[in-house]
């Protein structure tokens, strides 16, 4: 058994002074102050937590690659290379994202996500989320165009049918997407707008079939105006959509990463990365979905000017998103654990502290930054600032 000590535990409603959590087996088994006292049985292993933060582990459910490795790379080498890297950032668990691409490229990726994802040394691989092919042209980003196509039963009910598939985006005004929409509902794969020009009341129908969350809000899709709501109108206003923002100052201003909590809430506004194989990484010329990506002062862009993903990790969208909307720790960490876990239907078992509850953790100090991370109770990253009792 393991105990973490004099932490200060942060649950789905409050934060836990001086509290200790006991973990058994991968889970909490036990959650209570401190203070109480239980004395120290042989084989326990005891980390003093003081000053620091316990909170859930992040979950990432938009992420392309980071360190130079991408999941359209299609090898285990990439994805070893994404989980040890996230995890040094507090994520326990991720969504390996795919770009537009031809047929062969996207089934490589998802064959070895199938078959190498139970063995990586970090964060834990949860499934795919397919980005793309199924979009809008006119809203296209950095997704590559050569690529576009129209939704093929044939095709993706495959990639559904193999179990991997957690998360698709797709433009719903696009032929084909209304059955795309209804295919995946039913076998329990959540849907998001994006990459769309969507109208408001086409937002709204999706939400009607079952679709329920908003890739990358604002951007890749119809804006506001008080005439047309728009995709973004649809999705601020349909509670029944959950928002995915990239809080890294670049894609969203300050002002609208903060217009975006007060609308939506903190329940149905999920943090994450978008990043891609440049995050960590210094400036320079990298690639994402075949297509050459420029890195200046943070922003990834291709030649056209166009955002091509980030260099963003979830525990920088977690400060600055503080930063940016004035909320304290206790209420943005929601974002990034609490709420993916919700839209994701992974709820029972992650993105809380509680007891029978997985043991995910990421342990901050008190400039909010990770010194410590574990999985089904097993340490995966510790930093020289972490001292075990």
């Amino acid at each position: 058994m393991k105990k973490i000590i004099h932490a200060a535990v942060i649950t789905a409603r409050e934060t836990l002074a001086d509290h200790t959590l006991e973990i058994e087996k991968g889970l909490i088994r036990a959650l209570y102050p401190s203070a109480a006292g239980h004395e120290r049985a042989n084989q326990e292993e005891i980390f003093d937590a003081h000053g620091l933060s316990v909170t859930p582990g992040l979950i990432d459910i938009h992420i392309h690659g980071c360190k130079g490795a991408d999941t359209m790379d299609a090898t285990p080498e990439a994805l070893n290379t994404i989980s040890a890297t996230l995890i040094r950032h507090g994520v326990t668990a991720f969504y390996a994202t795919t770009v537009t691409a031809d047929e062969e490229a996207l089934t490589a990726a998802l064959s070895v996500m199938a078959q190498y994802g139970d063995q990586l040394p970090g964060a834990q691989l949860l499934g795919a989320h397919v980005e793309g092919p199924y979009i809008n042209l006119k809203y296209k980003g950095a997704q590559n165009p050569l690529y576009f196509r129209h939704p093929d039963p044939t095709k993706y009910q495959a990639w559904i049918e193999n179990g991997l598939v957690k998360l698709i985006t797709v433009a719903p005004e696009i032929p084909g997407a209304e059955e795309l929409i209804r295919y995946c509902v039913q076998h329990g794969v959540r849907v998001a707008v994006g990459h769309s020009s969507a109208s408001y009341e086409q937002v709204c129908a999706a939400a009607d079939l079952g679709l329920s969350q908003a890739t990358h809000l604002f951007n890749g899709m119809a804006g506001l105006h008080h005439r047309e709501p728009g995709t973004v109108g649809g999705v601020l206003l349909d509670e029944r959509i959950f928002a995915q923002i990239i809080a890294d100052g670049i894609h969203l201003h300050p002002a609208i990463v903060k217009l975006v909590v007060q609308t939506k809430g903190l329940e149905r506004t999920i943090l994450i990365t978008d990043a891609m194989r440049a995050a960590g990484l210094p400036e320079g010329e990298y690639e994402l979905g075949g297509q050459a990506v420029f890195v200046r002062e943070g922003a990834a862009r291709i030649a056209n000017g166009s955002l091509a993903g980030s260099t963003l990790m979830l525990d920088t969208a977690v400060r600055n998103t503080m930063r940016f909307s004035g909320l304290d720790f206790h209420e943005v960490i929601q974002m990034a654990t609490r709420v993916p876990a919700k839209a994701m239907g992974i709820e029972a078992e992650r993105g809380i502290i509680a007891v029978g509850k997985r043991a995910d953790l990421a342990f901050f100090d008190r400039e909010y930054q990770v010194i410590a991370a574990m999985a089904a109770g097993e340490f995966k990253y510790q930093n020289e600032n972490f001292i075990g009792a």
